[in-house]
């Protein structure tokens, strides 16, 4: 992702074509995908382990849209920025963070089904806190977002999930194409938002970057730091910590340019994707250490 956004940056016109009712397509995609690997099982573990995920949701939509809303007055940055980075901090977890507790040996499980609450939460959640953060910059009408939520969040996974529910067999060989697929549809998407606003981003990007990384670090930080304070389990402490430190991104890139007229608004989203796959590459390597610490 760090090579496609470096190309885009150099040119643009390598990403740019996929842009407009692509993206929202693409979205959609990775939501259908992310659909297809759930059960409704899944949601009955939720009733298992119920102040787990609770916690991890409450922090995930207070923790990150408070930081976001925060630092776009420290930076002071420009409304179209300020309000990109406040969208994508009010944006649920993504499969990313799947991939990444799967990978630092946290606790899976747990990360798809506070993945899941969160993003249906986020059908409500994501509007309200947007629009009543957003208020000092720009007017937004919360319906806008909530239908936008409504049409590429629960109506691809939903799907996915019935599909999973009725065609098992087809699913399940379809199961494994899903986090390739969204890797690449989220390169494309991250790519194309970068090389569209390429220019502002050489000329004023800075500010939004350094923004960008204290969000997402203090996510993972403070996410770790008040679970394991209240819980006493470093596992499901890292879990939370990967869970409220990384967003959807593409969810904020197409909500970001289906509510607002400046495509500007978009970027914070894009530059959000490829700063908390860094963070998490790096949390994978720190957390998986300390896994294998603990096993010793």
């Amino acid at each position: 992702m760090s090579i496609s956004a470096a190309l885009a940056l150099y040119h643009p016109p390598s990403f740019t074509w996929f842009s407009g009712s692509l993206i929202t397509l693409g979205l959609g995609g990775i939501m259908l995908g992310m659909g297809i690997t759930l059960q409704w099982k899944d949601f009955k573990d939720v009733a298992r382990t119920p102040s787990w995920v609770l916690l991890g949701v409450t922090l995930q939509f207070t923790v990150m849209p408070f930081l976001g809303w925060i630092l776009g007055i420290i930076f002071e940055l420009p409304p179209f920025f300020a309000v990109g980075l406040i969208l994508v901090s009010c944006c649920p977890g993504g499969t990313a963070s799947n991939v990444i507790a799967y990978l630092a040996k946290a606790h899976v499980a747990l990360s798809v089904a506070m993945t899941a609450v969160s993003t249906f939460t986020a059908i409500i959640f994501t509007p309200i806190l947007t629009a009543q953060l957003s208020g000092t910059y720009v007017d937004i009408a919360a319906s806008g977002l909530f239908f936008s939520t409504l049409k590429v969040v629960l109506l691809p996974i939903s799907t996915g999930i019935l599909f999973n529910r009725y065609f098992p067999n087809t699913t399940q060989k379809c199961v494994p194409l899903a986090p390739p697929v969204a890797v690449i549809l989220i390169t494309l998407i991250v790519a194309s938002i970068i090389g569209q606003g390429s220019a502002i981003i050489l000329s004023a990007g800075l500010q939004l970057l350094y923004a960008l990384l204290i969000l997402h670090f203090l996510g993972f930080f403070v996410g770790f730091l008040f679970s394991y304070w209240l819980l006493k389990n470093p596992t499901v402490s890292k879990t939370i910590a990967i869970e409220v430190g990384m967003q959807n991104s593409g969810l904020g890139v197409v909500l970001a340019q289906e509510n607002f007229t400046n495509p500007m608004t978009a970027i914070p989203a894009a530059m959000s994707s490829l700063v908390h796959s860094i963070y998490g590459s790096v949390f994978t390597v720190l957390f998986g250490q300390s896994s294998k610490k603990n096993n010793l």
